[in-house]
């Protein structure tokens, strides 16, 4: 093999004694500049990949996957990345075992893609990149920070999660974003992306204040610039000066929001040259003695020469960087190691440098050769019991597609209707609508806060805006919402998608606090659907709601109904429930899509010989009072449920019936709401199942109520 032809910033002492044997039991990692000795038989890092600090209960998790044997049965081999069990392995890899390194991540990326049959076009396009920063910088005593955590995938094969990747999203499995708890590889956890710098910048000041020397290098990506987070981040990083290495992994060639629009940044061998010479230590020496020679008059004078010079070099959009006091580097081919290992060395070797960011063009769908992909096509027809590799003809109608279709019809009636929709990603139903109404359709990106008080501004100029935000995502926008839309009674339409539980997402785009937040607002109107057609009838409800603010929210996932056809929507009484079946014995008072599980209860408790009276609450605030007396008068036992966190829904109820003096005699009240942890990744069923809100859940606990214990357990087994 060689010695390795990358030189390292702090000097590393790394030589291999033959092809494929490994390193020596003591490497010299940081030379004079860092000093410290790393014994690789004292490191664990494969294949558990779990910090000393993890609790026992995960470790047990991580312990208890099943055998994956017949999953990589048939997988092309891959034999330099089958050695490489930790980031160190890869100091020892010449330029073109790199090469094949990053081309064996990518076969094995693809062939994980087309057994689980998820998207990974983010990682395969961060292939050579992860590749290139492992081999530079000293993980985990360098920080390597992500944005979001679908461009992570190659970084926790590197990191010693290679066997469980297939695991990925499911339950007990490894998650889908980077995680301190998975890895100590992980330093920071990846959330709705745009936090990668700010965190960053907090580790670089950090080290400096303890007078340590590790590099932090934060990865962000196209969709997280149109945070204003992110541009926080570099201001404040501009002004502390603090070394810290950002990448832009740019997978749409461009900086410019809309790609259709913005001008397509290339890659050519002048340009790569000027991003080597610009990251060079010479060039940067040289830059600061002309900038320290001249006078104080002329500083300004020259730093904006330079500024204007390298503009021209650099793709539109650039200059942004170096206005907010990140020196720009790029563009540099991301699928170009040795250019990408020259340009993150010579950055990595800069002592005082502040903070620089790296422009990095990579393409989003390389996947592998012609040859690979045979294989996987190959792999592919050999079929997978997997239900999302049906065609989509067998795709389930989604409460997001009937509430594409009310709102369309909505639309069609009133000419003011506009939509507006901020998250990471737009649901694939939206674009009906786009395409139906271009001129009054608006993605903002990840700009929520924009999209709230923009709004707003709709509002006031006389149109009818639905603000589409996912729940988790609307967080991010909670002071626009009180202080632009709620605290002035403007009518925004707040459409809250992703409520409640995620699934296979997780609890970073779990729907859990909308209804707290929400509720909780003077001014707010708050409901939430049961089933396809009360959503219909809550969009006409809300474009008919013209003189203050209204929220609902729906879930991912199928709808309850098997009726296709599109429904226009009748406007519902502000704060009017219903009763949907009447019992004697207990009362269930469902909220939202719990309502479903509610009436699965009602049939399980009728066959033991219990009257349930179910009733859809349809409004958190305000409430239906009428309903809620109702049924304390004629229940001795009343049980609410919602899919939301404790503080929502039953929380409102309590506050109504403790005033009221409902609680004061013969009714006995119990609420289930969702638990007070966060739900980890798994199937929807499963979720609910770890949530206690199956219909199960619900029968269980009413028969308890009712003294028959026995029975509620014998319910559970």
């Amino acid at each position: 093999m060689g010695t390795s032809f990358a030189g390292c910033p702090f000097g590393v002492v790394a030589h291999s004694h033959g092809k494929f044997r490994g390193l020596p039991q003591k490497m010299d990692l940081f030379g004079s500049h860092f000093h410290l000795h790393v014994e690789t038989s004292r490191l664990n890092f494969y294949p558990s990949s779990v910090s000393t600090s993890t609790s026992k209960g995960l470790v047990s998790r991580l312990c208890s996957l099943p055998d994956t044997d017949d999953f990589f049965s048939e997988k092309v081999p891959t034999p330099i990345l089958d050695l490489v069990e930790n980031p160190i392995r890869l100091k020892n890899l010449s330029p073109n075992e790199l090469k094949q390194l990053a081309d064996e991540i990518r076969l094995e990326l693809s062939y994980i893609m087309s057994k689980t049959q998820k998207s990974l076009k983010a990682s395969l396009s961060a292939v050579e990149l992860t590749v290139a920063i492992h081999h530079v910088f000293h993980a985990p005593v360098d920080k390597i920070l992500w944005d979001v955590g679908e461009q992570t995938y190659a970084h926790k094969i590197l990191t010693g999660r290679r066997p469980r990747m297939h695991t990925v999203r499911q339950k007990n499995g490894l998650s889908s974003l980077t995680s301190r708890s998975e890895s100590e590889y992980d330093p920071f956890g990846a959330g709705h992306g745009c936090n990668s710098i700010s965190a960053g910048l907090g580790m670089a000041i950090a080290r400096d204040i303890k007078g340590k020397r590790e590099r932090i290098v934060s990865v962000i990506s196209n969709g997280t610039t149109m945070a204003g987070q992110l541009y926080e981040a570099m201001s404040n990083a501009g002004y502390l000066d603090s070394n810290m290495v950002v990448i832009l992994n740019d997978s749409r060639h461009s900086l410019h929001p809309k790609i259709d629009e913005g001008p397509k940044t290339s890659i050519s061998p002048l340009s790569s040259t000027l991003s080597r010479l610009q990251s060079s230590k010479s060039f940067r020496k040289f830059r600061e003695g002309v900038t320290k020679r001249i006078g104080k008059g002329m500083h300004e004078w020259a730093a904006k020469v330079d500024e204007f010079a390298r503009g021209m070099i650099g793709p539109l959009g650039s200059t942004l960087f170096e206005e907010l006091g990140l020196y720009y580097i790029g563009p540099v081919d991301g699928h170009n190691i040795e250019d990408l290992i020259c340009v993150l060395r010579e950055v990595a070797s800069l002592d005082s440098m502040g903070p620089v960011l790296v422009h990095v063009i990579t393409e989003e769908n390389r996947g592998a050769d012609n040859s690979q992909k045979k294989e996987i096509s190959y792999k592919q027809q050999e079929g997978s019991s997997d239900p999302n590799s049906l065609p989509s003809k067998f795709h389930s109608r989604t409460y997001s597609d009937c509430f594409v279709d009310a709102l369309i019809a909505e639309a069609e009636k009133d000419k003011d209707i506009v939509t507006v929709h901020a998250g990471m990603h737009m649901e694939p139903s939206l674009q009906l609508f786009q395409e139906r109404f271009p001129d009054k359709f608006f993605d903002v990106g990840m700009a929520e806060q924009h999209a709230v008080t923009f709004s707003a501004g709709l509002s006031c100029g006389g149109l009818k805006p639905f603000c589409i935000i996912p729940s988790a995502f609307l967080q991010r926008a909670y002071d626009q919402v009180v202080h632009d839309v709620d605290r002035q009674r403007i009518p925004v339409r707040f459409v809250i998608s992703s409520a409640g539980l995620v699934g296979s997402d997780g609890p970073m785009q779990c729907g859990a606090f909308d209804i707290t937040f929400m509720a909780c607002l003077p001014n707010m109107i708050v409901m939430a659907p049961s089933n396809e057609e009360e959503l219909a009838h809550m969009v006409a409800t809300a474009a008919y709601i013209d003189d203050g603010p209204v929220c609902f929210r729906y879930p991912r996932g199928a709808v309850v109904g098997m009726d296709y056809s599109i429904c226009c929507g009748i406007p519902i009484e502000i704060g009017k429930g219903k009763v949907l079946t009447e019992g004697k014995d207990v009362a269930l008072l469902g909220y939202g899509a719990m309502v479903q599980n509610c009436l699965k209860a009602q049939t399980l408790l009728a066959k033991l010989g219990i009257e349930v009276t179910v009733a859809d609450a349809r409004f958190c605030k305000p409430l239906d009072i009428k309903l809620l007396r109702q049924l304390c008068r004629n229940h001795e036992f009343l049980i609410t449920v919602e899919e939301g966190a404790i503080g929502g829904f039953g929380s409102h109820i309590a506050q109504f019936m403790s005033l009221d003096g409902q609680l004061d005699g013969r009714t006995k009240w119990r609420p289930i709401v969702l638990p007070d942890n966060y739900i980890e990744h798994a199937s929807p069923t499963e979720q609910l199942a770890l949530a206690g809100l199956t219909g199960h859940h619900i029968a269980a606990t009413a028969l308890s109520l009712l003294g028959r214990t026995r029975e509620a357990l014998l319910l559970m087994c």
